[in-house]
């Protein structure tokens, strides 16, 4: 592309140049010409109004008397009657101007000077003309160069930017090069970059909640096919089968919430329901593992509270509680209901160290965590909640104590949360 851009530009400049030198030479040399013959022409009137003069007064004409009153330098033959032809200079060679002139005493006078100098000085001007082609050629080239770079550099990086992109560097260069059509290529570029990178982060961000959420439900619907498998009568088989079943609507349940959220995180399916039934399930879930665990999970506090929100939501809550209780904390873990004004508590607690105080402000923040784990499901939790309209919240780091805050269902209605202030 530069060579292209230079190459017209040069193209450009010197039609330009052909056209205007080459009038301009035209015109230069009619002028050289008329000039020289104006001045034979003028040195001839010269000498014969001198020989017209002398003549009058009676004084001799002679070379020498007109060469010196004349100040002429160009050859003249000057011709009186009854005398001999009078000669100034030297006769050029070659083609010449003549100039022509008659005095009152039928002299006539004839001037002439040699072509070559005419063409001598045409020569001069030809040269002027050139250098000044060459000087506008140079700058157009510089001018050219100059350009092309200002236009191909941008496209350079224009080039580079998209490659990045299909290589899968989505990050933008916010880089502007003072062209408006290069600038807007730019936008659309830099605006496709970020439209990329949320796409590859929403991705990744789905990668990462759906290996952590289907981890626990995999898990225990494993435990449950293992005691089917052991399982000595038919009833046992039948009862197990029945959870495992359970455990799979559950599962299917935890991939729908995940690819709804990963559409958008605030659309919502909330229902009333009874609160106590997830509690139960989740609490039935759990105990084989902290049964194995050496450990014990218990449910107190209100009873036959319903409350408002998706049920698949809220149980995938509390099992990211339950099972952070399970790796992180100690003794027994309880699961405590209650009412505060509009809302529905859950409290999940265990007897363990607690939150680190460093962690306190930041639990719910992604890959945040006191130990070795992905910090990846109290953040999937908490967008869960937040989803349904709810909030979950650590109220207290030792002992750790977090609650879920959901909007209550009273007498047929549906209490909600007022709007919280953003901070």
């Amino acid at each position: 592309m530069r060579r292209r851009l230079i190459n017209s530009t040069l193209a450009v400049v010197l039609v330009v140049i052909a056209v205007f030198g080459g009038s301009l030479l035209i015109v230069e040399t009619r002028t050289v010409s008329a000039g020289a013959q104006e001045r034979v022409d003028t040195e001839a009137v010269r000498i014969a109004s001198i020989v017209d003069s002398r003549l009058i007064g009676g004084e001799p004409v002679n070379p020498d008397i007109l060469a010196d009153q004349s100040g002429g330098r160009r050859y003249a033959v000057i011709r009186i009657p009854g005398r001999e032809p009078i000669e100034i200079g030297s006769p050029p060679g070659g083609s010449v101007i003549s100039g022509f002139a008659e005095g009152e005493r039928g002299e006539t006078v004839v001037v002439e000077e040699a072509r070559s100098v005419v063409m001598a000085e045409v020569r001069r001007t030809l040269l002027i003309i050139l250098a000044v082609a060459l000087l506008c050629v140079a700058a157009a080239v510089l001018l050219a160069v100059r350009q092309a770079n200002k236009l191909a550099s941008p496209l350079t990086d224009l080039a580079e930017t998209a490659e990045r992109l299909g290589s899968g560097d989505p990050r933008p260069r916010h880089k502007r090069y003072g062209v408006p059509e290069l600038d807007r290529v730019a936008d659309v570029l830099d605006a496709s970059a970020e439209r990329i990178a949320r796409m590859l982060t929403a991705e990744r961000r789905l990668a990462a909640d759906a290996s952590h959420q289907l981890r626990t439900p995999l898990t225990a619907l494993s435990m449950r096919l293992e005691e089917v498998a052991v399982a000595g009568d038919l009833e046992t088989v039948r009862e197990e089968a029945t959870i495992a079943l359970t455990q799979v609507e559950r599962l299917t349940d935890v991939v729908e919430r995940l690819l709804t959220n990963s559409r958008d995180p605030r659309t919502g399916s909330a229902v009333a329901f009874d609160l106590d039934e997830v509690i139960k399930q989740q609490i039935e879930e759990w105990r084989p593992a902290y049964r194995s665990a050496g450990r014990a999970i218990v449910h107190s506090g209100k009873q036959g509270m319903r409350a408002v929100g998706t049920p698949g939501a809220v149980a995938q809550v509390l099992a990211a509680l339950i099972e952070n209780s399970l790796m992180h904390g100690g003794g027994t873990v309880a699961l405590r209901t209650r009412v505060t004004g509009n809302q529905s508590v859950i409290e999940v607690t265990d007897e363990g160290p607690g939150v680190p105080a460093d962690l306190g402000a930041r639990i719910f923040e992604r890959a945040v965590s006191g130990r070795s784990s992905t910090g990846i499901g109290l953040a999937v939790a908490r967008d869960l909640a937040e989803a349904d309209g709810g909030r979950l919240e650590l109220l207290q780091q030792q002992p750790p104590v977090f609650a879920l805050f959901l909007s209550r269902e009273v007498r047929g209605r549906t209490e909600r949360e007022p709007e919280r202030p953003v901070r």
